[in-house]
């Protein structure tokens, strides 16, 4: 489960977030595009976008669902 005390600091302040637990598998980027981009220097994934409408809100929860390592956190 994904510990907010370990969310990278790129994330948007928001509800959702991504820990240091993530292995760059890019399931949330495909999944929910809007709201999930690729760090490049460190090769995780980041919350850049938090969702805004409920479209994004069922990809971000399925992204955060879906992830192998649950390195997806929700803070809702």
């Amino acid at each position: 489960m994904a510990d907010a005390a370990n969310k990278y600091p790129e994330n948007i302040t928001g509800k959702y977030y991504v820990d240091n637990q993530c292995i760059d598998c890019d399931l949330c980027r495909e999944t929910a595009p809007d709201n999930f981009k690729r760090n490049d220097d460190g090769g995780y994934s980041v919350v850049y976008h938090q969702p805004v409408n409920p479209d994004q809100e069922a990809r971000c929860k399925e992204a955060m669902e879906g992830c192998p390592v649950e390195a997806i956190g929700n803070n809702g």
